[in-house]
């Protein structure tokens, strides 16, 4: 499945939106952006997996993925869906306070018919307005989707809880809870009791990740906030993320985010002069 709404935010803009259906178009494995995302199911069944939760999504739902939020979407087989999704900066929330509570998790809302209806009206104009030609519309979309923040703020305690915990997500959990320490596979096996062949399968099956790909993809994340929060060097933050030696960060880093860190670190010095 082409996201042709993250190319639109790789270009520069502050707010991008898409609608998109099929079947049986799961994501290979979870991923990360530096800006919000809501997704709102317009019908059939999704799943998603957010950092060590699993949340269930049904039509007329919709669940908001912060910043830095590792996560992706799948489905039952053969199970067809449909989804309009708006992508948008920290910058574009004109309410502080309204910032403030999206910003603390990801979660699932369950709106009666009437809100859930508004909330689909307000995401249809927002996608209208991309496409419209008008001037303003830049100016449009941003005031739609401050208001529909607003109003998703004003309900923000009714959020779902994530899906009953399992041995994976207890896992993941434990990941994220312990991802600076030296992990390996037989001692995490061995904590939860199983055998290292049936945790790199299952694993895998959730995650469709290695369990070393997941725990790097944490502290990568982990190091992209100690850049944009402190001024700490970039071998201290390594350090304190996990890795043994600046050079397998630098790797490690290039890897997943496709520059070195002092190019990242300095992109944020840039966007933060730039206000944008």
């Amino acid at each position: 499945m082409i996201d042709t709404a993250s190319f639109i935010m790789a270009g520069g803009q502050m707010i991008a939106s898409e609608r998109i259906q099929g079947v049986n178009d799961n994501m290979a494995k979870s991923h990360y952006h530096e800006y919000f995302e809501i997704y709102y199911l317009e019908y059939g069944k999704r799943y998603h997996m957010v950092d060590d939760n699993i949340y269930s999504l049904n039509s007329g739902e919709f669940i908001i993925f912060p910043p830095y939020s590792m996560h992706h979407s799948y489905g039952d087989n053969d199970v067809p869906f449909k989804r309009v999704l708006v992508y948008f900066s920290p910058e574009t929330v004109i309410v502080p306070e309204v910032l403030h509570t999206l910003s603390q998790s990801a979660g699932v809302y369950r709106f009666d018919t009437k809100a859930s209806q508004s909330v689909h009206l307000l995401l249809n104009d927002i996608l209208k307005e991309q496409g419209d030609g008008e001037g303003f519309h830049s100016d449009a979309m941003k005031m739609l989707l401050n208001l529909l923040l607003i109003k998703i703020a004003r309900r923000a305690d009714e959020k779902a809880a994530p899906e009953n915990r399992s041995r994976i997500t207890e896992i993941l959990h434990y990941l994220h809870s312990h991802s600076s320490e030296n992990i390996t596979l037989e001692d995490l096996a061995s904590r939860f009791y199983l055998s290292p062949y049936y945790l790199c399968r299952e694993f895998k099956r959730y995650t469709n990740s290695t369990i070393i790909q997941y725990i790097n993809h944490i502290r990568i994340i982990h190091a992209q906030r100690l850049f944009m929060e402190t001024n700490r060097t970039i071998t201290d933050i390594s350090k304190e993320v996990g890795f043994s030696n600046v050079t397998h960060f630098n790797r490690v880093f290039k890897s997943i985010i496709g520059m070195s860190p002092s190019k990242n670190r300095k992109q944020y010095a840039d966007q933060k002069k730039t206000g944008q």
